[in-house]
């Protein structure tokens, strides 16, 4: 019997592996490539369809998880990997407004991501610095009218960021279709901290009572307060893990979350409106 078993266990071992050779002989294969695009645009527009007969969360807050790991999955440095993402987050935001969702929230760099490798750090700066430059020109940005805002620790940014993401920010002050918010810098204790430092120097001035405290006076403190609608509808997060990272803490008090197990270069349109049909799914159940 336990002969039998250890045998079982050496065939699923060489049915996996053949599985695996299997799927990367095919992922590898341009017939194979050219299916899969069509059979995903197809599922994308019957996916399409079918979440427009419901209502859309307003407010998507994205965790962009997973760029290293998926690089050095492929062989590639870890740079790349972000590279990557990079692209990836200009599909998701002409999906955001392809779907109608009007304020887009993504973790783009967190206050931990200051401890990584110095030279990782500096590439990663580089990219945020070129793609805020971008933004401020991007005429799509002003046809749509979207404003753009950096959250987080500013001042703890490269200056060529800091000038970058001031001259965006003030670019786009005075739109309101659409919102756009990246979190470089950002800390959700360190958000909720600074708020309330900003609160006790107001009460010390003289322009705030402690009886006036709520939460709405709260959330009048926070990076989100720009909003017209500052609480994220749903947070979603690549790669399979599942925490929110200290990511909005204060925010996401009743959003739906949900968990994509795919690297953040790897996520598809599919993918995307899958978490919003999941989103929508949760909101008939409980009735709203």
């Amino acid at each position: 019997m336990f002969r039998r078993r250890i045998e079982r266990i050496g065939e699923r071992a060489i049915e996996t592996e053949f599985a695996r050779q299997v799927m990367h002989h095919l992922r590898n294969n341009k017939v194979f490539e050219v299916i899969r695009r069509e059979t995903d645009r197809i599922l994308a527009k019957k996916l399409m369809e079918e979440i427009k007969r419901y209502p859309l969360p307003q407010h998507i807050a994205i965790i962009m998880d997973g760029n290293r790991r998926y690089a050095m999955e492929q062989g590639m440095p870890p740079y790349k990997g972000h590279e990557m993402g990079k692209d990836k987050l200009q599909d998701v935001i002409k999906w955001c407004h392809e779907v109608g969702v009007k304020i887009l929230t993504v973790f783009a760099f967190s206050t931990d991501n200051f401890k990584r490798p110095k030279e990782e750090v500096e590439h990663l700066m580089s990219l945020f610095e070129q793609d805020l430059r971008r933004m401020a020109e991007d005429e799509r940005i002003n046809e749509k009218e979207v404003k753009v805002k950096v959250i987080g620790q500013i001042d703890l940014l490269p200056e060529g960021v800091k000038r970058a993401a001031k001259d965006v920010m003030e670019k786009t002050k005075n739109y309101d279709k659409y919102y756009f918010n990246i979190a470089i810098g950002y800390g959700g204790r360190e958000e909720i901290v600074t708020a309330i430092r900003k609160i006790g120097e107001d009460i010390k001035k003289g322009k705030l009572s402690p009886e006036e405290i709520n939460k709405e006076v709260v959330a009048s403190y926070l990076y989100t307060s720009h909003l017209p609608l500052p609480d994220p509808d749903l947070v979603l997060r690549t790669s399979g893990e599942e925490r929110v990272s200290n990511f909005l803490l204060w925010q996401l008090a009743y959003s739906e979350l949900y968990f994509a197990d795919v690297y953040w270069p790897s996520f598809k349109k599919t993918d995307f409106l899958r978490a919003i049909q999941s989103y929508q799914r949760r909101q008939r159940r409980y009735g709203k």
